[in-house]
This record gives C-alpha cells, structure tokens and sequence, in this order.
C-alpha cells in the first residue's frame, strides 16, 4: 500500500533581519502510513513549522522547499490553491497549540464548527448542527448545547482545545496533525481524546502526526516516534523500543524525565553537542 503522505528533504527558512534565510527546517524527509507517528523535540526543534508547511501554513516570507511533499499522490507543492484550500480543513486537519490563537473570537463555538462541515460537505443546517453537537459531547464536553452558542472567551484554556479538537474532527480527515493536542486538558479528558483519535486512525484508517514534548504519552500512543533537533530528525525508532534510543540526544531526553521511587539527585541536565546540529 503506498503511503498516504511522503516527505523528502523538507526545509522552512525565514529571513533575518539582515535578511539572510535561516532554516528552521533542515532536511527533514519521512513517509507516513495509516498509522500514529510522534514527533518529539524541545521548543525551537522544528516540530511544529513541518506540520505548518505540510498543510501550507508557513507564514509568507518563509520559504518551503522539497525533493517531494505529497499527500495521496497530490503534490502540495505544485498543486493549485483552490486544492490546497479543499484539502485543509477537510481532508487534512490540524489541531494548533493554543485555542486563545486559532478560534475566531468574534463567532461561537457551534457557528465555527458549522462552517467547517459547509466547507468541505453538503450538509443541511439542521444536520451540520447535529454532527457538531455529537462532536462536542465526543471530546467529553458537558452540555453540548451551551457550550455550541458560547464565544471562544467564555470557555477556558481546555474547553476551547476541545473545541478546536472538535472542529477539526468533524470533517473526518484523512490526516489530522495534532500539535500538542492534549497539553491543557487534565488527565482523564485528555485519555478520552487520545482514545478518539486512536478509534480514528484504526476504524477509519486515519494518518495521525501526534506533535508532544510528552515522551511517555507518545512511547504509550504511537506507533513511530521522529525524534527532532535544531530542525533536524537525529532519530527514528519504534515507540515501543524508544527506551533502547541510541542517539545521545534522545537518551538525554528520557534521563530528565522523573522516576517514582527513584532519589535523583542533582537532576541530570541534557548536555548539547554542537555536532547534532549539523
């Protein structure tokens, strides 16, 4: 079966002040199937600008280069706009890091996630409000029905993920890239959103790049994990198998994470090789 998206050799650059190019994203090239991959990395490794530039989402003055960037065998570099358009939203949907940014303050919840449903499908009003309702009380919202005719202000930080999470679901996307999907929501919200979309990606036979500083929810959720540094990947590796990591970066990653049990003292602090960035 031949991937549902292939990626080789992207790179995003950003001028500087002087403006020379910067590249955020150096190279980095993987193929993804019907599956759950991770991708891992502190602040600034790139992570969420290659979710950005696979749903064309870079900012205008960054420049998005490839070998190849193709989601089910359309090249999304080359393709029309009026495709790139149909895609986002529809069949390629993301799940930004902060609601506060990506809801539109002045429209409700219920209305935001209505238009996204009349962008992508022929829906009647009636069921448009119906499948967002449903979606809503999915994402373990109570009271749907209120929270449809709040505006982005009335909710908090986690409710308005969750409405984002719904927004982006109920199109039923082929892809959905989630950045930090689950960093606002407390635990148990936050283990019915992973079991959504892990019904997703094995009933439906959804993509999924699960974008987390969390190792252990990815290790536990993933089928892959990419490791990211300086805009780079240093690693690749089953999530089941990311203890046994052989690059030192990810090694160093796992030995801050905190052990029950376990005195550790003084906390061990990741050492950066200038190498890794090259």
């Amino acid at each position: 079966m031949s991937p549902l998206l292939v990626v080789d050799d992207l790179r995003v650059a950003f001028p500087n002040r002087e403006g020379a190019l910067v590249e955020a994203v150096r190279g980095v090239s993987f193929e993804l199937g019907r599956e759950r991959l991770g991708v891992v990395g502190e602040s600034g490794s790139g992570k969420s600008q290659t979710g950005r530039a696979i749903l064309g989402l870079t900012p205008p003055q960054g420049r998005v280069t490839a070998k190849r960037l193709a989601f089910d065998g359309i090249d999304l570099l080359t393709c029309p706009p009026r495709v790139r358009r149909d895609l986002r939203g529809g069949r390629i949907g993301m799940v930004l890091q902060d609601p506060k940014y990506s809801l539109n303050p002045v429209m409700t919840i219920g209305a935001q996630i209505v238009e996204t449903l009349h962008a992508h499908e022929r829906v009647s009003r009636r069921e448009a409000r119906e499948r967002a309702l449903a979606m809503l009380a999915a994402v373990q919202i109570d009271r749907p029905e209120r929270v449809y005719g709040l505006y982005p202000h009335e909710v908090s930080g986690g409710m308005g993920q969750r409405a984002m999470i719904a927004m982006m679901l109920v199109a039923d996307p082929d892809l959905l890239i989630a950045d930090e999907p689950t960093s606002a929501l407390d635990v148990t919200v936050q283990l019915e959103v992973l079991r959504i979309l892990d019904r997703l990606v094995a009933d439906r036979g959804m993509g999924l790049i699960f974008i987390s500083h969390d190792l252990r929810l990815v290790s536990s959720f993933c089928d892959r994990v990419l490791v990211m540094y300086a805009g780079r990947v240093v690693e690749e590796i089953a999530a089941g198998e990311l203890s046994r990591a052989q690059h030192p970066y990810t090694q160093g990653l796992l030995s801050c994470l905190p052990r029950l049990g376990e005195s550790r003292h003084p906390l061990p602090v990741l050492q950066r090789d200038p190498a890794w960035a090259l």
